[in-house]
């Protein structure tokens, strides 16, 4: 386990006027919202440990898709350029905002997704690939979402005339060996319509054989790491990507509640342009590694895959699914916060992270328990419930009094709010 406790690298030193990320340094400016907290991870690379569950899951899809070829080393700095503008997503569009994103600076951020080294992808001359790594977005707090988790990124293309393309989708689909999995509930009803539309440079026949290509590889991808969950449910759904039309997800159900895995579509041949392949048709999926390994290896806190406790590290091998044992459970310590919010704009996401900055891994759920707007004033009230509790060790009250406090104080002075 040496790879989990080894130094870390020097991402998060930093001046007042320079930050220093995976050893490249930058000029902060009005955008830098990136704290140390997450600047520490990024050198963990949990995918690139063959023991890891993330990394043991990579592995299983890369071996599935075995004619890929597999980029997992791409550093988590990316220009704004790549996470944005060559995914076609407008200069308004909402997941620009800071208050969602991890900015170095105003040209600099860590990706918020995989799809960020597309175009690297389609540059270097393969034909599929899968691209995996760590990305970050500010985000809520509960069981299943943290601030950094992983993707993997598939993309596939074929020539543009409809009789080779359906030719190529028939031989590549028969080379692929169908995996029986009756385990496996799968409901597909979606259908390509005007509101999920084939794209006009598309003729539909390509596009068509195209989408049947995505689906089968996704289906078998899904029958393959599930091959032993017991009545799993599997479901696609219509959705909506700025870099790909027509566009879906796939969902899981786990723990009462649909879960999404896999966004998907065909790509946006704006995107294919601008790697030089006009005359080529291509599908791609983004899967989240984290959400995929909950279920097979029956995590139940998304935090747990953060922990270098050795009682959660020994549990797993390389290359083997098993279900995990927790090895405690300590009682949680619940604290309520109150206040006025300011006049100008609330985001949930700056007050979520100010938690996170202050009580780190210890914080496990934020929950909105009450919302109030005053009948004369008209000012709003809101009041959030924190579950504190280690996964690894209990604390004391008088540990988790402090913590409280701080981000009482931390709330109020940065977000300008007046505490009840």
């Amino acid at each position: 386990m040496l790879g989990f406790n080894s130094a870390r690298n020097k991402a998060g030193v930093q001046s007042e006027d320079t930050i220093n990320v995976c050893g490249q340094e930058y000029t902060k400016d009005e955008w830098t919202n990136v704290t140390p907290n997450i600047l520490s991870k990024t050198s963990r690379k949990l995918h690139l440990h063959q023991s890891h569950p993330i990394s043991i899951i990579r592995q299983r899809i890369e071996n599935h898709f075995a004619t890929f070829k597999a980029l997992n080393r791409f550093e988590p700095t990316v220009t704004t350029k790549m996470n944005f503008d060559d995914l076609c997503i407008p200069a308004d569009h909402p997941t620009r905002v800071k208050s969602d994103n991890y900015y170095i600076n105003a040209t600099n951020m860590l990706r918020a997704h995989t799809s960020a080294h597309q175009l690297q992808g389609l540059e270097s001359g393969a034909t599929k690939f899968l691209i995996s790594g760590d990305v970050y977005r500010r985000d809520e707090i509960d069981s299943s979402h943290y601030p950094v988790f992983h993707q993997m990124e598939g993309l596939q293309y074929f020539d543009m005339d409809p009789e080779i393309t359906a030719k190529q989708v028939q031989d590549d689909i028969a080379s692929q060996a169908e995996l029986a999995a009756n385990t496996v509930q799968l409901v597909d009803d979606t259908l390509v319509k005007p509101e999920n539309p084939i794209q006009d440079r598309h003729a539909p026949e390509a596009a068509q054989a195209v989408v049947a290509h995505l689906k089968h590889s996704l289906n078998s991808m899904v029958r393959a790491l599930f091959k032993d969950e017991p009545n799993l449910q599997v479901r696609w759904i219509d959705a909506y990507f700025p870099f790909t039309s027509p566009s879906w997800e796939m969902e899981i159900f786990y723990q009462g509640e649909w879960l999404e895995i896999c966004g998907c579509g065909i790509v946006r041949q704006d995107l294919m342009d601008a790697a030089g392949l006009q005359n080529k048709i291509g599908w791609a999926f983004g899967c989240g590694l984290e959400r995929l390994s909950m279920v097979l290896f029956d995590i139940p806190d998304i935090r747990l895959f953060w922990s270098e406790d050795e009682r959660f590290l020994s549990q797993f091998a390389a290359g083997e699914i098993v279900k995990f044992k927790p090895f405690s459970k300590f009682p949680p310590c619940l604290k309520d916060i109150s206040f006025w919010l300011p006049e100008k704009d609330w985001n949930e996401n700056n007050f979520c992270e100010i938690v996170r900055g202050v009580a780190g891994d210890i914080v496990e759920n934020v929950t909105k328990i009450d919302d109030f707007t005053h009948p004369k004033t008209q000012k709003r009230s809101v009041c959030y419930r924190i579950t504190y509790r280690s996964m690894d060790r209990n604390v004391t009250n008088e540990e988790i009094n402090a913590i409280q406090e701080k981000v009482r104080s931390t709330v109020e002075e940065d977000l300008s709010v007046q505490l009840r």
